[in-house]
């Protein structure tokens, strides 16, 4: 941009009065600072000739170098570096000239302030190198000249984070097989704890996985307190999730306390995060693997009833999962199962055919005698949890747990209805039937049925389609109505 009469009337302006040279706006920019903004290398020249000081910054710090930087104009630049300008200030962000062009990726730029003296190891406030910039930003090119200029490829902010880590969790493929080729550290934690695997699993970069897992150590990752297994599932990242169980991480890695204990259910295992997301897949491929069922304090069972998923259910029940899984905070004298599948009558239908403990469902030390109020025992028995039921999250009225009453019967012989229990159903229109149902002496064939059923024990009801028994024996016993 040039304008030679401005120039001129400029030049005699500056003679005349020398001291408004480097005066302010209310912004604090000079004239050489708007010149330099405005990209006017002909004004820039002639203010610095006549003594312009070429390092007064803004309000935000910012000198015109900087603002050179920021507009990638290498001629300006060039200019105020002839003119001694300070090639390492830094604005209030504790950015210098030499970050700004990195994060404009401008190798032309870099070069002449490396050249100009500009240090490559300078931070800014928070411990950020320029090569971490590039990093971060995923600059390839300026990434290599600083690299090749002697930065410091292991930089870490003052978060801890590394420059790899930050790629990683940038998804910047090119840039982590670059630091990785140079030799940086894959096993640098952040103030967190947490490698670059652990954020790339997280975010589900899966070439960054494959490519962190050669490098990173697994004592440091069960140092961390967390596998990056957790952070897959926990994402739905199914691919990265394979990745790393086929590169041999333990699917039965738990938590540690201290990250157990930022979840409010205290979850525990890998396999909990697929269940708790309902990832089908996610959870076959886990307990394919060898994951455990039963790890955690509430059984991933339980949550696969909440979310009223029998395939999840079916396949937990497969590898084991405790049909009878109870919950410590939720003291009953019967399954915590029960309690999550009394308003789906189909998943309860599936336990009870699957050999879940009806019998305990009944079991009250009080019958037929007075109750003594909730609050002085506890949720210990089914009849005391229908007394209060919002203390116990699990349904909110009793008409989803009547049905649920019905279904238990079939699968317990003689047993007696509790006073609390016949309080709390006396209204509800069915009352009639379960009463007729649950009366003692009950039929000689379904006391049979109960008996063969206990005999062939629970871990063998999933299977009974192929014991050595007459098919309509074998349609009785499954409550086949057919039959």
């Amino acid at each position: 941009m040039r304008c030679t009469p401005c120039l001129m009337w400029f030049n005699v302006f500056s003679i005349a009065f020398p001291g408004t040279i480097d005066q302010r706006t209310l912004q604090e920019e000079t004239a050489l600072y708007l010149a330099t903004n405005r990209g006017n290398i002909d004004c820039m020249r002639s203010l610095l000739q006549a003594g312009a000081e070429p390092d007064i910054a803004n309000k935000a710090r910012e000198t015109p170098l900087y603002k050179a930087c920021e507009r990638k104009n290498s001629e300006a630049v060039q200019v105020l570096l002839q003119y001694n300008a300070d090639v390492n200030h830094r604005c209030n962000r504790g950015w210098t000239a030499l970050h700004e062009a990195v994060a404009r990726n401008d190798l032309e730029i870099i070069e002449l302030l490396l050249q100009g003296g500009a240090k490559v190891e300078s931070t800014n406030c928070y411990g950020i190198t320029s090569l971490f910039v590039a990093a971060e930003s995923g600059h390839l090119e300026a990434l290599r000249f600083l690299a090749k200029c002697g930065a410091d490829i292991n930089t870490q902010a003052s978060d801890k984070a590394s420059a790899l880590y930050e790629a990683s969790k940038n998804g910047h493929e090119k840039i982590v097989e670059f630091l990785l080729s140079q030799g940086a550290d894959a096993n640098k934690t952040n103030k967190d704890g947490f490698l670059p695997i652990h954020v790339a699993s997280k975010k589900g970069y899966y070439e960054i996985v494959k490519m962190l897992l050669p490098v990173t150590s697994r004592t440091r990752i069960k140092r961390s307190g967390i596998s990056p297994l957790h952070l897959a599932a926990e994402r739905n990242h199914d691919d990265v999730l394979e990745e790393l169980i086929d590169a041999g991480f333990d699917v039965n890695a738990t938590l540690s306390f201290e990250r157990s204990r930022l979840y409010e259910d205290r979850r525990t295992s890998v396999l909990y995060f697929a269940v708790f997301n309902n990832n089908v897949y996610s959870t076959e491929l886990l307990l394919e693997a060898g994951a455990d069922p039963n790890v955690d304090l509430i059984n991933p069972l339980l949550i696969s009833i909440r979310h009223g998923c029998l395939k999840t259910m079916k396949l937990l029940l497969d590898y084991g999962a405790n049909i009878n899984a109870y919950i410590a905070s939720h003291p009953t004298t019967f399954p915590a199962t029960v309690m999550f599948s009394m308003k789906y009558l189909v998943l309860l239908k599936y336990l009870m055919d699957m050999g879940c403990d009806a019998n305990s469902c009944f079991t009250c030390s009080y019958g037929c005698g007075p109750h003594p109020p909730i609050e002085a025992v506890g949720l210990r028995v089914l009849c005391c949890i229908l007394a209060v039921p919002s203390i116990t999250l699990f349904w909110t009225e009793i008409s989803d747990v009547v049905p649920g009453i019905y279904v238990l019967l079939d699968y317990v012989g003689n047993v007696q209805l509790c006073s609390r229990l016949k309080e709390q159903i006396d209204s509800y229109e069915d009352w009639s039937n379960i009463k007729v149902k649950a009366e003692p002496p009950r039929p000689l064939a379904h006391l049979c049925r109960i008996k063969i059923r206990i005999v062939i024990e629970k871990n063998r009801l999933s299977l009974i389609d192929t014991l050595p028994l007459p098919r309509r024996l074998i349609r009785y016993l499954q409550y086949d109505s057919t039959q």
